[in-house]
């Protein structure tokens, strides 16, 4: 299979290589950024985490992707900035199968706009690309910068979507769902 690149203006969606696990974990296994994520990773969770997106892309063609700083000279240019993409929502009380987008970005590239360009590229990928009926985006309502930025990317609070803790990101809240349908997409996107 090709090797999977998608760019935006300013970053670079790609398929993971051996040589960034280090650097991503090095900015993003931190306590601001995994404050809403389970706490820090040690190294079994980690080596989890890593097997777990190569087998999302073996299995469906699609994984949380590396995100990459465009090398521009600026701030962070050419750098890991973290992940983002889509996955199958595999939550153990959740929508199973459905596809789900998700992202972690690390600390120093907070507030540049960079997480919502690239959940902006997944989304499109995943109704363009990747045939999505709609897509969902799960947090808890303690993390209020994601679920902001899931408003602001279109999607809507599906409160009927609702399920309870199964998963040890959630630190025992009720993960709250998000959603956005194909319609819905091509409405902001056609506007």
């Amino acid at each position: 299979m090709a090797e999977f690149r998608y760019e935006t203006d300013r970053l670079i969606l790609r398929d993971w290589r051996a040589e960034d696990w280090e650097p991503f974990w090095r900015h993003l296994n931190t306590p601001t950024v995994t404050r809403y994520l389970g706490g820090i990773a040690d190294e079994e969770e980690r080596r989890s985490a890593q097997q777990r997106l190569a087998k999302y892309s073996r299995e469906d063609g699609h994984t949380f992707w590396v995100v990459e700083r465009k090398d521009d000279g600026g701030h962070l240019a050419g750098e890991i900035i973290g992940f983002c993409g889509l996955k199958r929502c595999r939550e153990k009380y959740g929508p199973i199968g459905d596809f789900e987008a998700g992202w972690r970005l690390r600390e120093d590239a907070w507030g540049r706009g960079y997480a919502k360009e690239a959940a902006s590229a997944s989304l499109d990928l995943a109704f363009s690309r990747f045939d999505a009926p709609h897509v969902i985006a799960l947090t808890h309502a303690a993390d209020a910068p994601s679920w902001a930025l899931m408003q602001r990317l279109g999607m809507a609070r599906r409160e009927d979507m609702d399920f309870p803790d199964g998963e040890p990101w959630a630190k025992g809240e009720t993960i709250i769902v998000y959603r956005l349908d194909r319609e819905q997409w091509e409405r902001l996107k056609h506007g």
